[in-house]
């Protein structure tokens, strides 16, 4: 009899584990912020660096909502030899800040609502260009390769050109 109890017992501890685990793999992870997105992603390492440099980690982690336009790494080495590492010294840290901030909007639009708008006012306080036609979605001059990419406070757009105001 305490075979068969042991037995029943460890039976139902493992039901009881099971369950609880098969559980927490139904619940979705919420996505990080919108920094944390884009650090888990090595296409934007570039993008990464060149936010903490000029200090808008804290602003791009906060409760949003926000848009973001971002540009790959591959966008970045378009630009002119060296044009990077000159943005990232400390004292440029203003233009790098007044191109990063270019990229992002107010607000959380998505990729359905931008085709709908024909300009976007940026946080920098400049407007971006939107065109929608049969090569896609224009942001000023970059194209949006991917669109819709959640974060907990926005959302990400992917650009494969730097949008410089």
């Amino acid at each position: 009899m305490k075979l068969v109890q042991k037995t029943l017992v460890g039976l139902l501890i493992g039901f009881v584990a099971t369950s609880a685990m098969a559980g927490m793999s139904d619940t979705k992870k919420s996505p990080g912020t919108i920094v944390a997105v884009a650090a888990a992603n090595p296409d934007f390492s570039t993008l990464v660096t060149a936010v903490k440099a000029a200090g808008l980690v804290d602003t791009l982690n906060s409760k949003g909502p926000f848009t973001v336009f971002a540009p790959t790494n591959e966008a970045f080495a378009k630009l002119p030899a060296g044009t990077v590492e000159d943005l990232l010294k400390p004292e440029n840290k203003e233009k790098l800040t007044a191109i990063l901030t270019y990229h992002v909007v107010a607000g959380k639009v998505t990729a359905a609502q931008v085709v709908k708008l024909k300009t976007a006012d940026t946080v920098n306080g400049k407007a971006v260009t939107i065109k929608t036609g049969k090569d896609g979605v224009m942001i000023n001059n970059a194209k949006v390769t991917a669109t819709d990419i959640p974060a907990s406070n926005g959302v990400i757009h992917v650009i494969d050109t730097v949008l410089i105001p």
